[in-house]
């Protein structure tokens, strides 16, 4: 692996409490996801599914959890299936997961090979009531036109044991996975410290003529360099006009002299996750237009992170965030304070030029799982992102850092990257 070994007990801990908020007498199962294949006989990159990840730490292919705390037999109370290797998979692919070291990774005693799931599961299941099973609930999921191995899972369970009571283990993973551990925050920390290292490389790297997908071959280089299995997402590197499109990522355009680039982008460590932007002259020098824009929405930033308090609802939030961008937007001139005022409070002017919310949950995925009609808690780590987009100016500008909610205030986890107008060009300087 390109990470360090994360320690046991946090799968250990996670097992516990997605254990406690079952039912009585009822079978979780985790599955991992498929390798997807690309054209021929070529396949994209591996990428764990996290809720498997979150009670396993197991990060490969072809694996499945099953947790059933009231078993009669203590061994089958959790076990973990593996993909069975064999020297032509090691010459092929190279090593996998013995049974000795899944147990060292999860702390899952009972590793049994993948060929043995069906059998072992009919033993347990006519003594259980109900089947937990996974899926993506993420409300902007894009799994509904693909048969996934959770889907397959689903299906099969239903085919095999109709009359079962079925359950979401997704609901239970969603409330657990919102509040982060120490272990959780270190590992987020250290994606944001490699973050760190890429922005500045970028900010020595730049220059007129430079080409955006340059720019992002110096995050790349950085993050791999420094252990990320590389991207959060696919990073936004837009200069001039191209930062008013929020989910540009073409990243193929002439960064011009005179203009910003707003780099949206992120770090995927040990498959938790950094989300970070950034806004930079291409010349190393801020116009006076480019300050007044930047200054606007770093203050928006500031204040805005001071929101981010145990027992505030997202929906409050993002009310008085957007205030604090609409005062901005009337002291930048781009707004009149007359016609702010007699507006239509259903379409609301800031929204031409402030059109997103501000503040997602980050953990294992980049917009992390968690219903946001639930207040905010300490433990929570969440982005704070204001922006203004002046289209007609060709100047957009989007500030972003992770921020870990406390009982005693807010952890900016992205306080080591610069951000301060004198900082970034004293950077570029050099």
């Amino acid at each position: 692996m390109r990470y360090n070994k994360i320690p046991t007990s946090l799968f250990i801990k996670n097992r516990k409490n997605f254990i406690s908020k079952m039912e009585p007498n009822a079978i979780a199962i985790f599955t991992s996801n498929d390798i997807m294949p690309n054209n021929a006989d070529d396949v994209m990159g591996f990428a764990q599914n996290n809720e498997l990840f979150y009670v396993s730490g197991i990060d490969q292919e072809e694996s499945i959890l099953v947790l059933y705390p009231d078993a009669a037999a203590p061994e089958n109370r959790e076990i973990l299936f593996v993909k069975e290797t064999s020297d032509l998979i090691k010459i092929w692919e190279g090593d996998k997961l013995n049974q000795a070291q899944a147990f060292e990774v999860s702390g899952v005693k009972n590793v049994k090979w993948l060929k043995d799931f069906e059998l072992t599961i009919q033993y347990m299941a006519f003594e259980a009531d109900t089947f937990y099973l996974g899926h993506n609930e993420h409300k902007k999921t894009l799994t509904a036109e693909m048969n996934t191995r959770q889907d397959r899972m689903i299906d099969w369970c239903k085919e095999k044991y109709p009359l079962h009571n079925y359950k979401r283990a997704a609901k239970i993973t969603r409330e657990l996975r919102q509040i982060k551990s120490e272990e959780e925050i270190a590992l987020m920390q250290k994606a944001a410290d490699i973050s760190v290292g890429g922005f500045e490389r970028v900010l020595k790297a730049v220059e007129p003529g430079i080409l955006e997908y340059e720019l992002e071959a110096e995050l790349t280089y950085e993050f791999i360099r420094k252990g990320a299995r590389g991207h959060a997402f696919m990073p936004i590197i837009a200069s001039g006009k191209n930062a008013c499109a929020l989910h540009y990522n073409t990243n193929d355009s002439v960064c011009k002299d005179g203009d910003m680039i707003l780099m949206d982008f992120g770090v995927c460590y040990a498959n938790y996750n950094s989300d970070t932007t950034r806004c930079f002259p291409v010349n190393g020098v801020f116009t006076k237009r480019q300050k007044e824009v930047y200054s606007a929405v770093l203050h928006c930033l500031k204040e805005g992170a001071k929101l981010l308090k145990p027992g505030v609802v997202s929906a409050a939030y993002e009310n008085e965030m957007a205030s604090l961008v609409e005062t901005q937007l009337i002291k930048l001139g781009v707004l009149n304070a007359t016609e702010v005022k007699n507006q239509d409070p259903n379409k609301p002017l800031y929204k031409k030029y402030f059109m997103h919310g501000t503040a997602h949950h980050i953990g294992l995925d980049v917009h992390d799982v968690g219903l946001y009609t639930r207040p905010f808690e300490a433990g929570m780590v969440v982005t704070c992102e204001p922006g203004i987009y002046i289209a007609e100016e060709g100047i957009g500008c989007r500030l972003e850092n992770d921020i870990l909610i406390t009982t005693t205030g807010n952890i900016n986890l992205t306080a080591a990257m610069p951000i301060e107008i004198e900082a970034i060009e004293a950077i570029m300087k050099k």
